[in-house]
This record gives structure tokens, C-alpha cells and sequence, in this order.
């Protein structure tokens, strides 16, 4: 098996980010199960194929291409994820996935040559890590690991009401395929962060992720108008959702520099009409901390926020729905087989947390995981503006490559 080489790949990666662009700018629109993210999905599809690869997909979507070198043997998996937020950069998770099969393909290659190969090639889409029209994020991963139930997920629906169920079977992205043993698991991803420009570092051993807690809250008041009732009558739920929303933020200054991050990046607001007082808003918060104690301290600040904010504007305030995770380290055994494939090709590496969530924060709980990263210019990301060069996409190629040769050759054992 030939491995194409860098132009190939650059080419593909054009051809890729067509694929729900928006007009005038660099970035794209193709969130989970849209027409755009099956176009992208029969197009990745196609790639595969054409170079030699097997293509599945299972019960929740996942879409897999598998290399088949020792027969029976468990499989390195490796990858990221096609989907994206509404307007969104086109390098978050897209640039994980198409790096991941040229890895297996350049693996492939020298493998077969060696005859040194000890596991099979495997690159996978993991369907709507992004979050965005379906909750929670990293779905498929997540149902991959037992983590959620699957029925659970097929019956999300997004605020139009479909389901992930329909929204699959309409692209005809369902599938029954089980993904065979996973020996270990690699993902590549761009950092999302400016640390690394700024350290001049081309690669991110990344070593642990931040902790994190989201909340979906309901405030629920009554509907009144805006002009004629009275002030002193009132019973605002956008009011209310507005104090918990600055409340968030004012967190951050109760702390450390660096120690807390939080936003709240949706709200829904009923009725949403220009002369009626909302009646009922449901809100996002977002806590992120690489340290327990202060992501605890935080919740319990804002459910105090909760209660003074529920008397104070006669409110019903409600936490509907949580989703949290510690702090969490990667295997020290995989950081240091992602050094040495680094300093073979002579690249510039360090360790680096990620304080975005990704694939392998799930797969690192039931497989050996190396999680890498390549620059992020400015650190922008979910935005249209976000960008890697294709110096660094190469370099990152490169690396995961070496790294997933390595896996496939030598293994990763637990830690």
C-alpha cells in the first residue's frame, strides 16, 4: 500500500472544507446530521474507499474506515469529528479526522513493508462531538463507551423536534456495524488555544484535561405586558436568567487568575415577543476548572446565587439537567511515545492541557490514549476567523503518523 503524500493531502483538505462553507469567509455551517454533514460524510466515505478502506457505520452514527493488516487482530483506532457549531472555524475536529486516515495510510505503508505490524488501522467520525444541534456533546463517543444509553441518544431532539433517530435515517447514516477490539486510541486536534503560538511549540503532548460542570437552568416567572403592567408586579424570568448570566461571570473574579473559566452560551426565552415579559427562559452555564475544589466552590457560589435570585424576583429557578467531569490525566506511557515520535522528526513538543472537551476524553476511560495538539493561530476558535497553518497541519500529519505506527507496531499498554 503506496501513502500519499502532503499535497494530497492539502488537496483533500480543500476539497473538505467546501462542505458547509459560508459565504465570504473561511469558516463553515455543517452541524450533526444536516444535509451538509452527510454531504461531507458520503464524500469522506468515497476518500475511504478509494484508498483502500473498509467503511462502517454503527447504531449511533459513528462512521469508521478500517485497514485490515493482521487478521483478527484488535485495531488502533484513531480520529475526531466532521460536525461543527452553527458558524464555526473549519480546522475543529476536520482537521482530526482527514489527518487520521492519511496517518493509517502512511502507517499501512510502512507496516506492510516491515511486516512488523501487530495491530490493525482503524480511523473513525465520531457524530455530534460538537454538541450544538443535539445534547450532550461527544454523543457518539460517549455511546461508543457506555457512557450513554444509545436509545437515550437516538431520542434527542433538536428544537424543531427531530430526533437524532430521524435525522440519521434521513441521511441514511445508521448503521449496525460493532467496532471490533481497540487496542488504543490517538486523536489529533487543533489546541483552540493560544498557548502554544505563543510558546513556540509545534506539537502539544496533551497530559490532562480541565474538569468541567454544565448546567441547564430553567427561571420561570409570568407573562405580563411590557408597557402596562406594573413594575412592582412583575415576575421577569429574562431579568432573572440576565442576573445568573452576569452572576457566571463575576465567579471568574472570586478566584485565581486562570482557575475558573465560565459562559453561558444558550438561552431560550418564552414567549420572545417585543411587548410581553418572558414568562420562562431556559439557560446554559458553563464551569470549567482544572482543579475539583474550585469547579465545587463555584457550583455551590452560583446555587446560593439561585436561591437569593429566586426571592429576590419571585422566581421559580430550577437546575434541569448537569453534566460534569474531573480533571483528568492522560496515560503517562502515551505522552512519552508522543515525545519520542516527536523528537524523530525533530519538531518542537510539550505537554499541554486542554481545557476543551474532546472524543478522547471518553475513549482515554476504556482504551490506552495519546491526545495531540498543533497550533491554533490567536488561540480563536468556534469562529468563522479560526485557523492553522498548513505548516503546522502537516507537521501534525507527520507526527500522527509516527505515532500511530508506533501503536500499531509496538502497542500501548494501560496505565
Amino acid at each position: 500500500m503506496n501513502a500519499i503524500a502532503d499535497k494530497d493531502f492539502l488537496r483533500h483538505w480543500d476539497e473538505l472544507s467546501q462542505f458547509g462553507a459560508v459565504p465570504g469567509t473561511h469558516g463553515v455551517d455543517r452541524q450533526a446530521g444536516t444535509a451538509a454533514d452527510g454531504e461531507q460524510r458520503k464524500w469522506f466515505e468515497s476518500l475511504l474507499t478509494e484508498h483502500g478502506f473498509r467503511v462502517e457505520r454503527d447504531a449511533i452514527g459513528n462512521q469508521y474506515g478500517l485497514l485490515e493488516l493482521v487478521p483478527g487482530a484488535p485495531y488502533v483506532l484513531t480520529g475526531s469529528h466532521l460536525d461543527s457549531q452553527p458558524t464555526a472555524g473549519r480546522f475543529d475536529g476536520a482537521y482530526g479526522v482527514l489527518a487520521s486516515a492519511h496517518a493509517c495510510l502512511r502507517a499501512a505503508a510502512e507496516l506492510g513493508e516491515s511486516g512488523e505490524a501487530k495491530y490493525n488501522l482503524a480511523v473513525v467520525n465520531w457524530f455530534n462531538e460538537e454538541g450544538s444541534r443535539f445534547k450532550p456533546s461527544m454523543m457518539g463517543s460517549s455511546v461508543f463507551t457506555g457512557k450513554l444509553p444509545l436509545e437515550t441518544a437516538l431520542n434527542t431532539a433538536d428544537r424543531s423536534g427531530v430526533t437524532v433517530y430521524e435525522a440519521l435515517g434521513k441521511l441514511h447514516e445508521l448503521g449496525d456495524f460493532t467496532m471490533p477490539e481497540v487496542a488504543s486510541y490517538a486523536e489529533i486536534h487543533v489546541q483552540q488555544g493560544r498557548s502554544m503560538e505563543a510558546d513556540g511549540v509545534t506539537i502539544g503532548l496533551v497530559n490532562a484535561t480541565w474538569g468541567a460542570h454544565k448546567l441547564e437552568v430553567r427561571v420561570t416567572g409570568d407573562q405580563a405586558h411590557s408597557g402596562a403592567a406594573e413594575m412592582a408586579d412583575r415576575r421577569d424570568a429574562l431579568l432573572g436568567a440576565a442576573r445568573l448570566i452576569t452572576a457566571a461571570r463575576d465567579l471568574v473574579d472570586d478566584f485565581a487568575p486562570g482557575d475558573l473559566h465560565t459562559a453561558c452560551g444558550e438561552i431560550n426565552v418564552y414567549p420572545n415577543s417585543p411587548v410581553v415579559v418572558a414568562s420562562e427562559v431556559t439557560l446554559l452555564i458553563d464551569l470549567r476548572s482544572p482543579h475539583t475544589e474550585v469547579l465545587d466552590a463555584a457550583f455551590a457560589s452560583l446555587e446560593k446565587t439561585i436561591a437569593e435570585v429566586s426571592e429576590r424576583d419571585r422566581l421559580e429557578i430550577e437546575i434541569i439537567g448537569e453534566h460534569r467531569w474531573e480533571q483528568n490525566p492522560y496515560p503517562e506511557n502515551g505522552i512519552a511515545l508522543a515525545r519520542e515520535a516527536a523528537a524523530e522528526l525533530g519538531l518542537t513538543h510539550d505537554r499541554v492541557m486542554t481545557v476543551a472537551g474532546h472524543d478522547s476524553t471518553n475513549m482515554k476511560d476504556v482504551a490506552p490514549t495519546v491526545m495531540l495538539f498543533v497550533p491554533s493561530v490567536s488561540g480563536i476558535s468556534h469562529n468563522l476567523r479560526e485557523y492553522t497553518s498548513d505548516k503546522d497541519m502537516l507537521a501534525g500529519l507527520a507526527h500522527l503518523a509516527g505515532v500511530v505506527t508506533k501503536l500499531a507496531k509496538d502497542g500501548l499498554d494501560r496505565e
